[in-house]
C-alpha cells in the first residue's frame, strides 16, 4: 500500500508546525506580559462592582421601607429631598425598585450632587450620601480608567484588544496534538505535580472561559475611547432626525455622571431633543410637572424602576427612561427612553429596543451580561467567571516563574524559531486584528520594530527580553 501522506514533506509539515507552535507560545508570553495584570484589576473590581450592586445597591435604591396603601405625590417627595441639601436643587428622580423599597433622587448644589433616600409613603429623608462616590463608583472607575482619565482608558483598551490575541494563541497552544486527547483539553490533570500541574489547569481554565472572555472583552471595549467611541458607537448612534423635533447641542452622554454610564449605549451620543416648539405628539394635557410626567409614565407602563431625568434649563426637556444600561431591570428588550417637551407636554421622541441598531441591540443583552443584570444565575456565573480569570492569570505567572532559570537576569520566553517559514494564518490575523482595534494595532507594530532594530543591535537587551 502506497503512503501518501508521507514522504518527505511530512517531516517538514511537523518541523513546520512545531515552529508555529513556539511563535504563537512567544506571543501568547509576550502579551501575557502586559495583559494579565490588567485581567486580574478587571476580574477583581468586576467582581466587587457585582456583589455591591447585588447587595447593598448602587445608590441607596435598595433601602427597605414598609408598604402602604399607595406613594405619595412625587413633588412632596422632590420637596423633602430638596430641603434635605442647602441650596439644592433636584435634577433626578428614581422610581422605587419594588413596594418595599426606597425612591431615590440627585440634588445638585454648589457642593456638588448629592443622593437622597426618601420614604415613597411618607416622604420621610432615610439616607443622604456622596452622589456616584461610593465603593461601587470607586471600582467603576478603576475598572475604567484605572483613575487616569483618558491615559487610564487607552491602557486598558490596549490590554483588552491584546487579550484577544492571548486568547486567540491560547486555544492553539491547548488544542489536541501529538496524541493529547480531548479529555485533557477540557478535564485539568488534578494528579499531575509541579509546572505540568499548572499548565494543565492553566489550560483548561483558559479553554472554557475563552468564548465568555471575548464577550466581555468585545463588550468592554465598546466603551473604550477609541474603538468604541469613535469607531463601533459612533456607527451605530440612534439617528436623532427621525424625531423630526428641534435638536438641543448636548447629547445624551450629558446625563452620565462621574464616569458613570446612564444611558443606553446606542443613544449616548445621540443629541437630545429641545424643549419650546409644536413638533412631537400630544401626550400631558394640562401643567407639565413631576407628578404629571410620573402619572404619564405609569399609564405607559413604567413599572418599579424607572428614572425621570427634570429639564436644566429653558430647552431642556422631560427624560423617562427604563434600561439595563442603568441597571433598573433584568430584560434588555424593555428599554425605553421618552423625552417630553417641559412646556407642551409634547412626546418629541420614544426609543425602544426595537429601534436599536443591530449592534446596539447586542450591546444591550451583552452589557447586562456582564454586569450580573439577568437574574441570580447571572450572579453566579459571572463571579466563578471572575474567579476563573484570576486563576487562569495566577496559573500564568507560576508556569512561568517555574520554568524560568534559577538566578537568571532574563524573562526566559519561548525560544525564538530558527527559519521560520510564513505562517499565512497568523498573519492575516495579526492584520485583520491590527485594522478591527487600532490600538493592538499599535502595539503589535511597535513590538515588531522592537524586535527588528533595537533587540539586534543592544545582545544585553536582547538577552534580558529572551
Amino acid at each position: 500500500m502506497t503512503d501518501i501522506t508521507g514522504g518527505a514533506e511530512a517531516p517538514q509539515a511537523a518541523a513546520a508546525a512545531n515552529k508555529f507552535y513556539f511563535i504563537a507560545w512567544r506571543w501568547h508570553f509576550y502579551a501575557g506580559l502586559y495583559v494579565i495584570p490588567f485581567l486580574v484589576m478587571l476580574a477583581t473590581t468586576g467582581l466587587v462592582m457585582l456583589w455591591i450592586s447585588w447587595g447593598a445597591g448602587i445608590g441607596g435604591e435598595r433601602t427597605a421601607v414598609a408598604p402602604q396603601a399607595e406613594f405619595a405625590a412625587v413633588s412632596a417627595l422632590q420637596t423633602a429631598a430638596e430641603s434635605a441639601v442647602s441650596g439644592g436643587q433636584a435634577v433626578q428622580y428614581i422610581e422605587p425598585l419594588a413596594a418595599d423599597r426606597a425612591a431615590v433622587f440627585a440634588v445638585a448644589s454648589d457642593a456638588g450632587r448629592t443622593g437622597v433616600v426618601v420614604d415613597p409613603y411618607t416622604a420621610e429623608v432615610l439616607q443622604t450620601f456622596a452622589w456616584r462616590a461610593g465603593w461601587y463608583d470607586f471600582a467603576n472607575k478603576i475598572h475604567g480608567t484605572l483613575l487616569l482619565g483618558s491615559f487610564g482608558d487607552r491602557m486598558i483598551e490596549i490590554a483588552a484588544s491584546l487579550a484577544i490575541v492571548m486568547v486567540v494563541t491560547g486555544l492553539y497552544l491547548h488544542w489536541p496534538r501529538n496524541g493529547a486527547t480531548w479529555r485533557e483539553t477540557l478535564l485539568p490533570r488534578l494528579t499531575a505535580r509541579g509546572r505540568t500541574f499548572w499548565k494543565s489547569l492553566h489550560g483548561v481554565l483558559g479553554f472554557w472561559i475563552s468564548a465568555v472572555l471575548v464577550v466581555f472583552l468585545i463588550s468592554g471595549l465598546s466603551w473604550a475611547g477609541i474603538w468604541g467611541e469613535r469607531m463601533v458607537q459612533a456607527w451605530n448612534t440612534f439617528p436623532a432626525e427621525k424625531w423630526g423635533a428641534p435638536l438641543s447641542d448636548v447629547t445624551h452622554a450629558s446625563m452620565n455622571h462621574d464616569g458613570a454610564h446612564e444611558v443606553p449605549w446606542g443613544l449616548e451620543q445621540t443629541p437630545l431633543p429641545a424643549s419650546g416648539s409644536l413638533a412631537g405628539t400630544d401626550a400631558i394635557e394640562g401643567d407639565v410637572t413631576i407628578d404629571s410626567v410620573a402619572q404619564f409614565a405609569r399609564g405607559l407602563g413604567f413599572v418599579g424602576r424607572f428614572q425621570i431625568n427634570i429639564p436644566g434649563d429653558e430647552t431642556g426637556v422631560w427624560t423617562v427612561s427604563h434600561d439595563s444600561m442603568s441597571n433598573d431591570g433584568p430584560n434588555p428588550a424593555a428599554d425605553r427612553t421618552i423625552h417630553i417637551d417641559q412646556y407642551s407636554g409634547n412626546v418629541l421622541a420614544d426609543v425602544r429596543y426595537a429601534d436599536y441598531s443591530p449592534y446596539a441591540k447586542a450591546m444591550a443583552w451583552g452589557i447586562a451580561f456582564h454586569e450580573g443584570d439577568l437574574g441570580v444565575w447571572n450572579l453566579v456565573f459571572n463571579t466563578l467567571f471572575c474567579l476563573s480569570v484570576i486563576g487562569v492569570s495566577v496559573s500564568g505567572l507560576v508556569m512561568w516563574w517555574k520554568r524560568r532559570p534559577a538566578g537568571a537576569a532574563r524573562l526566559a520566553a519561548p525560544p525564538r524559531p530558527r527559519d521560520l517559514p510564513l505562517w499565512k494564518g497568523a498573519a492575516a490575523l495579526v492584520v485583520v486584528l491590527g485594522i478591527a482595534f487600532p490600538l493592538a494595532g499599535a502595539a503589535i507594530v511597535a513590538v515588531l520594530l522592537l524586535d527588528a532594530t533595537l533587540l539586534r543591535v543592544v545582545p544585553r537587551l536582547r538577552h534580558a527580553l529572551s
